[in-house]
């Protein structure tokens, strides 16, 4: 069976529940969307993050009430460099979907899905740790796999294979 094309216009995604209530709720919040091998994956600005997921979790059109993971992506030497990502599941209408949000290099920070989803705990922790990024309003932000004391963030591109000396 052939693979269809990735779909990346909004106007043909508005028939995904996601995106019809995302651009109904707060257009400004979706910055893009792509279905492709029946996934989802909408784009999200950061300043409308924890919005845009507490709508996706909340609105009777979509309910998706699990974070089932959390990681990130580093695009260096790209910017924004990283992206945050979001896996999210709907059990009511057995569906899934990724959200992810970019940001800078520089300062890279997001807001924390904490109050949404008091399990998003440990993932925002092991992305603190691996990539460096912050997650304002964490309750208890710091190293979860590496001592204390370890400089850097080893799941950076630039991180030194041997590490530092």
């Amino acid at each position: 069976m052939a693979l269809q094309p990735a779909v990346t216009d909004l106007e043909l995604l508005k028939v995904r529940p996601a995106v019809a209530c995302l651009l109904e709720s707060m257009p400004q919040a979706l910055q893009a969307a792509k279905f492709d091998r029946d996934e989802l994956t909408l784009w999200i600005e950061p300043i409308h993050l924890l919005d845009a997921l507490q709508l996706l979790r909340t609105s009777s059109s979509t309910t998706f009430d699990n974070l089932a993971d959390l990681t990130a992506l580093d695009w260096f030497p790209s910017e924004p460099r990283f992206e945050v990502v979001y896996s999210l599941l709907s059990y009511q209408r057995r569906e899934r979907l990724r959200v992810k949000v970019k940001i800078n290099g520089t300062d890279p920070y997001v807001e924390s899905v904490t109050p949404l989803w008091a399990g998003a705990s440990p993932f925002e922790r092991e992305v603190f740790d691996l990539f460096g990024i912050r997650f304002q309003g964490h309750p208890d932000l710091r190293r979860i796999l590496l001592p204390d004391d370890w400089e850097g963030h080893p799941l950076r591109k630039d991180y030194p294979v041997e590490g530092y000396r």
